[in-house]
């Protein structure tokens, strides 16, 4: 497995268990070590998803976000451009974990700390695969509160069979491990100060994905 170099593009691809491609998402590597790997954007990186969610992103309706859901299921569905908005993020993933713990900004500073459960990370040739498992932890700035986030849709999706049994209870882990990483002030949380201070330099070029792989839907592994 090869590790990304420090101002390497990468692309974060959610890939459905049929094989395709929900979404794609351009990255800048901060740090990539057996820890974690460390990746961030601003406003204006590419990204690309399905044509529902972006819908659902675009009108705020979290109908259509169920709708996209049932059209996961199909299997069958087309990717749209857009971009990345409003906030800064970076991102810390480490190796094995059903996890990322990622951190968004504003102008203002630190908003929240995002915890997205999600699968394990596959390098490819262009970044690394993983998928969205829906459930996701919003904690606060300075860890003194958090809360559950969309665990409606979360319901749902295990309805719908996007989310096993199997997968539901390795996020049940995973949900306890996060919770006391965060009790414990443990890796990411262990510096605070350095993650609030921390802000996306202007004069880094915007995250783009691959221009030859804008059209591709399936996944192709790296060599090793």
């Amino acid at each position: 497995m090869r590790s990304f170099e420090v101002g390497e593009t990468v692309v974060r691809r959610d890939v459905h268990r049929s094989g395709r491609v929900w979404s794609e998402h351009a990255l800048r590597v901060l740090a990539d070590t057996s820890e974690a790997l460390v990746a961030a954007c601003a406003p204006g990186a590419e990204v690309r998803w399905a044509a529902l969610y972006t819908k659902a992103r675009a009108v705020g309706d979290r109908s259509v976000r169920t709708e996209a859901f049932h059209v996961m299921v199909t299997g069958e569905w087309e990717l749209t451009d857009s971009r990345w908005q409003q906030t800064e993020l970076l991102l810390w993933k480490p190796p094995g974990s059903w996890f990322s713990i990622n951190a968004l900004y504003t102008t203002a500073g630190l908003r929240n700390w995002y915890v997205n459960f999600e699968h394990p990370t596959t390098r490819t040739v262009d970044g690394f695969d993983t998928f969205d498992l829906t459930v996701d932890l919003v904690v606060d700035p300075d860890l003194s509160s958090w809360q559950w986030k969309d665990e409606d849709e979360y319901a749902h999706v295990r309805r719908l069979g996007i989310v096993t049994d199997t997968e539901h209870r390795t996020v049940d882990m995973a949900r306890a491990q996060v919770l006391a990483m965060i009790e414990e002030r443990s890796r990411p949380f262990a510096d605070i100060a350095a993650w609030r201070s921390w802000r996306w330099d202007p004069a880094w070029p915007t995250p783009r994905l691959p221009r030859s792989k804008r059209a591709a839907q399936s996944v192709v592994p790296a060599d090793g």
